[in-house]
Protein backbone atom coordinates (compact mmCIF):
# COMPACT_ATOMS: atom_id res chain seq x y z
CA UNK A 1 0.00 0.00 0.00
CA UNK A 2 1.01 3.24 -0.66
CA UNK A 3 0.27 6.43 1.94
CA UNK A 4 -1.31 8.55 -1.00
CA UNK A 5 -4.03 5.23 -0.60
CA UNK A 6 -4.72 5.56 2.93
CA UNK A 7 -5.82 8.24 5.40
CA UNK A 8 -2.81 7.89 8.05
CA UNK A 9 -3.68 8.55 11.52
CA UNK A 10 -1.05 9.90 14.12
CA UNK A 11 -2.47 8.67 17.41
CA UNK A 12 -0.41 10.58 20.13
CA UNK A 13 0.39 9.70 23.65
CA UNK A 14 0.71 11.24 26.97
CA UNK A 15 1.07 14.77 26.18
CA UNK A 16 0.57 15.25 22.52
CA UNK A 17 3.69 14.01 20.70
CA UNK A 18 5.74 17.48 20.40
CA UNK A 19 7.30 19.77 17.32
CA UNK A 20 10.21 17.55 17.25
CA UNK A 21 8.95 13.94 18.03
CA UNK A 22 9.21 11.61 14.69
CA UNK A 23 5.05 11.35 14.36
CA UNK A 24 4.96 15.33 14.42
CA UNK A 25 7.47 15.01 11.66
CA UNK A 26 6.01 12.36 9.30
CA UNK A 27 2.89 14.19 10.11
CA UNK A 28 4.24 17.15 7.93
CA UNK A 29 5.99 15.11 5.68
CA UNK A 30 3.06 12.53 4.59
CA UNK A 31 0.17 14.64 3.03
CA UNK A 32 -2.27 12.22 4.37
CA UNK A 33 -1.36 12.00 7.85
CA UNK A 34 -3.71 13.63 9.78
CA UNK A 35 -3.44 13.90 14.07
CA UNK A 36 -6.27 12.70 15.58
CA UNK A 37 -7.78 14.71 18.21
CA UNK A 38 -8.25 12.48 21.63
CA UNK A 39 -8.34 15.54 23.99
CA UNK A 40 -6.72 16.37 27.05
CA UNK A 41 -2.83 14.99 26.45
CA UNK A 42 -1.74 15.89 30.05
CA UNK A 43 -5.38 14.22 31.85
CA UNK A 44 -5.94 10.83 29.74
CA UNK A 45 -9.34 9.82 29.67
CA UNK A 46 -10.08 6.51 28.58
CA UNK A 47 -13.36 6.74 27.09
CA UNK A 48 -12.76 10.08 25.41
CA UNK A 49 -9.64 8.77 23.74
CA UNK A 50 -11.33 5.94 22.77
CA UNK A 51 -14.24 7.48 21.22
CA UNK A 52 -12.37 10.16 19.97
CA UNK A 53 -9.91 7.51 17.72
CA UNK A 54 -13.37 5.47 16.49
CA UNK A 55 -14.97 8.88 15.58
CA UNK A 56 -11.74 9.93 13.58
CA UNK A 57 -11.26 6.34 11.64
CA UNK A 58 -15.03 6.18 10.86
CA UNK A 59 -14.85 9.56 9.36
CA UNK A 60 -12.44 8.73 6.95
CA UNK A 61 -12.94 7.66 3.07
CA UNK A 62 -10.30 5.73 2.19
CA UNK A 63 -8.10 2.56 4.22
CA UNK A 64 -7.05 3.40 7.52
CA UNK A 65 -3.41 2.98 8.68
CA UNK A 66 -2.66 4.00 12.53
CA UNK A 67 0.45 5.49 13.57
CA UNK A 68 0.61 4.89 17.49
CA UNK A 69 2.99 5.79 19.99
CA UNK A 70 3.28 5.05 23.75
CA UNK A 71 -0.69 5.64 25.30
CA UNK A 72 -1.29 5.40 21.87
CA UNK A 73 -0.83 2.30 21.57
CA UNK A 74 -2.84 1.71 24.34
CA UNK A 75 -5.76 3.27 23.10
CA UNK A 76 -5.66 1.98 19.56
CA UNK A 77 -6.01 -1.97 21.75
CA UNK A 78 -8.72 -0.21 23.29
CA UNK A 79 -10.55 1.29 20.23
CA UNK A 80 -10.31 -1.77 17.96
CA UNK A 81 -13.06 -3.65 18.45
CA UNK A 82 -15.54 -0.04 17.91
CA UNK A 83 -13.34 0.30 14.07
CA UNK A 84 -15.61 -0.40 11.07
CA UNK A 85 -15.24 -3.99 10.02
CA UNK A 86 -11.88 -3.45 6.55
CA UNK A 87 -11.63 0.29 7.99
CA UNK A 88 -8.09 -0.09 9.22
CA UNK A 89 -5.59 -1.95 7.19
CA UNK A 90 -2.78 -1.56 9.74
CA UNK A 91 -1.34 -0.37 12.46
CA UNK A 92 2.25 0.63 13.43
CA UNK A 93 2.45 0.28 16.86
CA UNK A 94 5.42 2.20 18.87
CA UNK A 95 6.42 1.94 21.93
CA UNK A 96 4.23 0.46 24.74
CA UNK A 97 3.88 2.03 27.94
CA UNK A 98 3.61 -1.27 30.24
CA UNK A 99 1.27 1.24 32.51
CA UNK A 100 0.26 -2.16 34.46
CA UNK A 101 3.67 -3.02 35.70
CA UNK A 102 5.74 -0.02 35.36
CA UNK A 103 5.03 3.38 36.85
CA UNK A 104 2.15 4.90 35.63
CA UNK A 105 1.49 8.04 33.44
CA UNK A 106 0.53 10.85 35.32
CA UNK A 107 -3.15 11.93 35.90
CA UNK A 108 -3.79 8.60 34.08
CA UNK A 109 -7.53 7.40 33.50
CA UNK A 110 -7.59 3.67 35.58
CA UNK A 111 -10.00 2.68 33.46
CA UNK A 112 -6.95 2.11 30.79
CA UNK A 113 -6.12 -0.71 32.96
CA UNK A 114 -5.87 -3.54 32.22
CA UNK A 115 -4.39 -3.49 28.73
CA UNK A 116 -6.46 -5.15 26.17
CA UNK A 117 -4.95 -8.51 24.97
CA UNK A 118 -7.12 -9.17 22.18
CA UNK A 119 -6.32 -10.03 18.92
CA UNK A 120 -6.34 -6.88 16.93
CA UNK A 121 -8.68 -7.56 13.97
CA UNK A 122 -6.09 -5.79 11.16
CA UNK A 123 -2.02 -6.42 10.78
CA UNK A 124 0.00 -4.89 13.08
CA UNK A 125 3.23 -4.29 14.08
CA UNK A 126 5.03 -3.68 17.39
CA UNK A 127 8.16 -1.61 17.02
CA UNK A 128 9.83 -2.23 21.08
CA UNK A 129 12.80 -0.88 22.12
CA UNK A 130 15.21 -3.30 24.62
CA UNK A 131 15.77 -0.19 26.97
CA UNK A 132 12.65 1.63 26.98
CA UNK A 133 11.65 3.12 30.54
CA UNK A 134 8.18 2.79 30.16
CA UNK A 135 8.27 -1.32 29.28
CA UNK A 136 10.26 -4.20 29.68
CA UNK A 137 11.02 -5.52 26.00
CA UNK A 138 9.26 -9.52 27.59
CA UNK A 139 6.42 -7.26 28.19
CA UNK A 140 6.34 -5.91 24.87
CA UNK A 141 6.99 -8.69 23.02
CA UNK A 142 4.03 -10.63 25.39
CA UNK A 143 1.61 -8.14 24.20
CA UNK A 144 2.86 -8.55 20.48
CA UNK A 145 1.88 -12.36 20.59
CA UNK A 146 -1.80 -11.21 22.21
CA UNK A 147 -2.21 -9.15 19.58
CA UNK A 148 -1.49 -10.50 16.63
CA UNK A 149 1.56 -8.04 16.26
CA UNK A 150 4.87 -8.77 14.57
CA UNK A 151 7.90 -7.85 16.84
CA UNK A 152 10.21 -5.43 15.74
CA UNK A 153 12.97 -5.03 18.23
CA UNK A 154 14.55 -1.54 17.35
CA UNK A 155 17.52 -2.58 19.52
CA UNK A 156 18.85 -0.27 22.68
CA UNK A 157 16.41 3.14 21.59
CA UNK A 158 14.87 4.17 24.76
CA UNK A 159 11.23 5.60 24.17
CA UNK A 160 11.70 6.66 20.75
CA UNK A 161 10.75 9.58 21.34
CA UNK A 162 12.69 13.30 21.33
CA UNK A 163 13.91 12.43 24.48
CA UNK A 164 15.71 9.64 23.39
CA UNK A 165 17.01 11.42 20.17
CA UNK A 166 14.34 9.68 17.77
CA UNK A 167 13.02 12.84 16.17
CA UNK A 168 13.86 12.56 12.41
CA UNK A 169 14.07 8.77 13.12
CA UNK A 170 14.23 7.30 9.67
CA UNK A 171 15.18 3.79 10.49
CA UNK A 172 11.51 4.09 11.74
CA UNK A 173 10.17 5.45 8.51
CA UNK A 174 12.32 2.98 6.41
CA UNK A 175 9.91 0.10 8.97
CA UNK A 176 7.07 1.95 8.09
CA UNK A 177 7.33 1.98 4.35
CA UNK A 178 8.52 -1.70 4.90
CA UNK A 179 5.13 -2.29 6.69
CA UNK A 180 3.22 -0.63 4.08
CA UNK A 181 4.34 -3.30 1.74
CA UNK A 182 3.02 -5.63 3.34
CA UNK A 183 -0.46 -4.66 3.29
CA UNK A 184 -2.73 -5.05 0.11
Amino acid sequence: MRTADADILIVPGYTNSGDDHWQSRWEAKLPTAHRVALGDFHKPERDRWVDNLATAVASCSRPVILVAHSLGVVTVAHAAPLFPKGVVRGGFLVGLPDIEQREPVPNLDPAFLPIPRAPLPFPSVLVASRNDPHSAYERAEDFSYAWGSALSDAGEAGHMNSDSGHGPWPEGLMRFAGFLRTIG
